[in-house]
């Protein structure tokens, strides 16, 4: 069966890209992938690599040159000097033809350069701006990264760092929303619309689920459901996702345990049972097992 070909409904849009770092760049590799046209402006770099290669102004591409080519697949990427009067001729001639800016300065950098909303809308009038900041209103000038949004979010709880940038990339997520939205409703009213991003308010929504209890010790999936945990076994560790009632009964059919009633899986003996289960299989039985029984688990490597 020949594969579809991929829906590109952004396909003819210009986007203009100030945003650098993570978020920004992360969001504007999704609108790209959805057909829009983009185009990366970056600050001047600070010279050149020892092959002669110059170094990308961004400073992702100087900290992580990998994840930073990964980002800008497909990307046409320019220096300009937006502090200078020809680097602002360019960029205007750039914006005259786009129908959206994004960008991750604070609202007072913006300024500066006159950017601001106010500023650019009466240069622009159909010119979309969608700004990623770190905090949503008057907090929008405050310090802040990734760390310190999940850490006010209540994500951080213990001393280990996150096991990736989530703010950040959930925040993208919501820059590519706010994005979409701001085009659809231009396009319907002729004039270009503001929409601003929070990444605090991204940590703050993937936070929702341990705000409601759900990833609680104490919560169906923050450990308490035998059916949903991480075990030990005989050559690693095993996640396993048998919270549903018809998975739980396949677990405990296969690990030797009688049919569970509702409250079963949250009894402590369910979970040493399972997990002495879990540590006398190998990751290669437990896999068998799951394919054979449909249950949902995934074998890793020791930690």
């Amino acid at each position: 069966m020949p594969v579809p070909a991929p829906i590109r409904p952004l396909r003819g849009t210009r986007i203009v890209s100030l945003a650098l770092n993570l978020p920004g760049p992360a969001a504007l590799m999704r609108l790209h992938a959805l057909g829009a046209r983009c185009l990366k402006v970056e600050p001047p770099g600070p010279g050149r690599t020892a092959a002669g290669r110059p170094i990308p102004g961004d400073p992702m591409g100087q900290y992580d040159v990998g994840a930073y080519g990964v980002l800008h697949q497909g990307i046409r990427t320019v220096s300009m000097d937006l502090k200078s009067e020809r680097g602002r001729a360019r960029l205007a001639t750039e914006l005259a033809g786009a129908e959206l800016l994004l960008t991750s300065f604070r609202p007072s950098a913006l300024a500066k350069l006159g950017l601001g909303w106010r500023a650019l809308h009466r240069a622009y009038p159909t010119l979309s701006l969608v700004e990623i900041v770190g905090a949503p209103g008057e907090r929008a000038e405050e310090p802040g990264h990734d760390l310190t949004y999940l850490a006010e979010a209540g994500l951080v709880t213990g001393t280990e760092l996150p096991p990736t940038l989530l703010a950040d990339m959930a925040g993208a997520l919501l820059a590519v929303e706010a994005a979409l939205a701001a085009l659809m409703q231009a396009r319907a009213s002729g004039r270009g619309v503001h929409r601003q991003v929070a990444l605090s308010d991204a940590a703050h929504w993937l936070a929702l689920p341990r705000n409601w209890g759900l990833t609680l010790p104490s919560g169906a999936v923050g450990g308490a459901h035998a059916g949903y945990r991480v075990y030990p076994c005989k050559d690693g560790r095993v996640a396993i996702a048998a919270l549903e009632p018809h998975f739980a009964s396949a677990l405990f059919k296969v690990a030797g345990l009688p049919a569970p009633d509702l409250r079963a899986p949250l009894a402590p003996q369910a979970r040493d049972a399972i997990a002495a289960w879990a540590l006398g299989k190998t990751r290669q039985q437990l896999d068998a097992l799951a394919r054979q029984h449909d249950i949902p688990l995934h074998t890793l490597p020791r930690a």
